[in-house]
């Protein structure tokens, strides 16, 4: 008897420790981004104004049932790098896992309805859905999660359903996840690794307040926002002397924008912001560069309400 609660005990653990099973479904990738949405949609509820949906957005609403403020749960977002600049996908495309409230027979019969063909594939139906010029493929894995992506070709999906078999092995998933997950800070709803800066860049730089911040052209990143209480942004530098010039670059942009923002109006938004930058701090831990900062509780609720604004 000792044994087997010995067993359990450390099949809970191990299950508490592991990335969440949407994460570990993704495929190979240069970066991942994941939220757990769960503990918004209170908040998100109380502050939602009346919505004013786009005509594409309502018919799908109303023939899927899915309303993604109200019914999505969890996202996790693969992100691949796309180097042909010909390619619709250019300069990233996207695989992702998504965990909510659905009625998979409406949503099959959507997904029928704008699909330009079919395969089958290790027991699903991959929806092919033709989309300004590339092909999102989508499919039902389970009562309640779609796996969707847009790459030029179907390795990816495929990969999905392949980790869906072997999904209870807890610490099964993609090579990023195991390198990268165990330094993730505990009890964080929202995190991302890797080079989540593709989608984000241009000509290698980020832009805050109209500065670039040079970046190289694998700068991977760690980032993990816990609600309410903190952010935290890590860059992997290539050399501790990169890693210093970033925390030169990254300090004056902060005394920048905080300066600019010392005469902005005393609106939620704004006091939300002014609370980020006074407590954000800059850091250098060896070839890391570390930005902290406080996240109020006001300040998430408020976020969280502007995103439940409409379409």
């Amino acid at each position: 008897m000792a044994t087997v609660v010995a067993v359990l005990a450390l099949a809970v653990y191990l299950r508490f420790k592991a990335p969440p099973e949407a994460a570990r479904l993704l495929p190979e990738s240069d970066g991942i981004v994941y939220a757990n949405l769960r503990p918004f949609h209170g908040a998100m509820r109380k502050g939602l104004k009346p919505v004013v949906r786009a005509p594409e957005y309502q018919a799908f609403v109303d023939a899927t049932g899915f309303d993604w403020e109200q019914d999505l749960d969890e996202a996790a977002v693969a992100l691949h790098r796309v180097t042909d600049p010909k390619s619709p996908n250019f300069p990233v495309a996207y695989s992702m896992v998504l965990v909510g409230k659905l009625d998979g027979k409406r949503m099959a019969g959507f997904l029928d309805s704008h699909a330009a063909s079919r395969e089958s594939y290790a027991g699903h139906t991959i929806f092919n859905v033709p989309s300004e010029g590339r092909t999102v493929r989508v499919a039902i894995i389970g009562y309640d999660t779609v796996a969707i992506s847009n790459t030029p070709t179907p390795e990816q999906i495929h990969s999905i359903l392949d980790r869906h078999r072997s999904a209870a092995l807890p610490f099964s998933g993609s090579t990023l996840l195991a390198e990268h997950y165990s330094e993730i800070p505990l009890l964080s709803s929202a995190w991302g690794m890797g080079q989540i800066g593709l989608p984000f860049t241009e000509s290698g730089k980020i832009q805050v307040l109209g500065m670039g911040l040079q970046l190289e052209p694998d700068t991977a990143f760690l980032a993990s926002v816990r609600w309410p209480g903190a952010l935290r942004v890590e860059e992997i530098a290539p050399s501790e002397t990169v890693a210093a010039k970033q925390v030169a670059n990254l300090t004056l942009l902060l005394d920048l924008a905080r300066t600019a923002t010392e005469g902005l109006g005393d609106q939620p938004a704004n006091n939300g912001l002014k609370e980020v930058l006074k407590t954000a701090k800059v850091s250098q831990q060896r070839n890391r560069v570390v930005v902290s900062a406080t996240l109020s509780g006001d300040l998430a609720g408020m976020l969280l309400s502007g995103a439940g604004g409409g379409k």
